[in-house]
């Protein structure tokens, strides 16, 4: 088993490190810009979020879907189904044993298409933006995937 001393003196697992750092805090940052249009929109989900706005029917009225909290939402959401994916078989893969090139361009790819899948959400840009965004790093995550089974296989 090797020692974490050997994983933090390794070049792919370190680059692994930033990347999946870089891209969670982006996820996290999904959860204050949700909040933040919630706030800024008076657009909420619980009662108990509406009462410092008043009580019974008047907060009621603040009970109520907005459609860029909602598209907010909905990027966080899609980072959930594709960022978590990427950060385990990120793992796999970066202990795999893979050139340093070839490993950092998965990492800067991956990273680069979600960040332009945020703002194309964000924005909204156009499509196909989002949706181009979103098939290169499903397709990174994949070719991964791929890399890791391989390189198993042939244990």
């Amino acid at each position: 088993m090797a020692k974490s001393t050997q994983l933090i003196d390794n070049e792919v697992f370190r680059a692994y490190a930033t990347y999946a750092a870089i891209v969670l805090i982006k996820m996290m940052l999904m959860s204050l810009i949700t909040a933040y249009f919630r706030i800024t929109r008076k657009a909420f989900v619980n009662p108990e979020d509406t009462e410092s706005f008043g009580k019974g029917e008047s907060a009621k009225k603040y009970l109520r879907t907005d459609p860029d909290v909602e598209r907010a939402r909905r990027g966080h959401l899609n980072d959930l189904e594709n960022i978590v994916p990427f950060v385990g078989i990120g793992l796999l893969y970066a202990l795999s044993g893979p050139e340093l090139s070839t490993a950092l361009l998965h990492f800067r790819i991956f990273t680069g298409a979600r960040i332009l899948h945020t703002f194309a959400y964000l924005i909204p840009l156009p499509q196909p933006g989002r949706g181009l965004s979103w098939a290169v790093g499903y397709s990174v995550t994949f070719s991964m995937a791929y890399k890791v089974l391989k390189t198993a296989w042939l244990l």
